[in-house]
């Protein structure tokens, strides 16, 4: 488990998160270990994005998540968790042949403050733990490749449409 020191104030409505006090905890679980508040903070956050601000109509619920890990990053700043950050992994064999991540989101009062770079990083480096040389595949919306480039993933597909978002195959190749 990973923390990383951050605080909280309300900045034209969305939480800024800066290096001095208050939580951010990251924690991972196997579907089975993952409690109900867990698994409804991490639901509503998916349908918060996912569904209604992408506003896209698709079966979020898909039957893998009993085969994923789950990291979630709570943010303790007021004494209130609140669920900010979220992705799933999947071991080689699972979704690809490779080792996968996915639902890779971040709570939008939260967004343009590097959280999302962090949770891409924990995901990377738990995969590396986990199955050393092993390479990572994604499915990116298409519209953040460039982020995902600074991590080492690579375009693998052209681009397609899954759900009405234009997304992209991409692959970090294994260290």
């Amino acid at each position: 488990m990973a923390t990383n020191d951050i605080t909280t104030r309300m900045v034209n409505g969305a939480w800024n998160l800066a290096p001095d006090a208050g939580r951010l905890e990251w924690r991972w679980h196997d579907f089975s270990d993952l409690s109900a508040h867990d698994l409804y903070a991490l639901l509503a956050l998916r349908q918060e994005v996912f569904i209604l601000e992408q506003r896209c109509l698709y079966p979020d619920i898909d039957g893998s998540d009993q085969a994923a890990q789950h990291l979630l990053g709570w943010h303790n700043g007021d004494g209130a968790a609140r669920l900010v950050a979220y992705l799933r992994c999947f071991e080689p064999g699972v979704k690809y042949a490779e080792a996968a991540l996915g639902r890779i989101v971040t709570a939008p009062a939260v967004r343009g403050q590097g959280l999302g770079s962090a949770l891409v990083q924990q995901g990377i480096a738990q995969v590396q733990g986990r199955f050393p040389a092993q390479a990572i595949r994604i499915s990116a919306q298409a519209h953040l490749e460039d982020f995902y480039r600074r991590f080492g993933f690579e375009s693998s597909s052209a681009p397609y449409d899954e759900d009405g978002i234009l997304h992209i195959d991409m692959l970090r190749a294994a260290f």
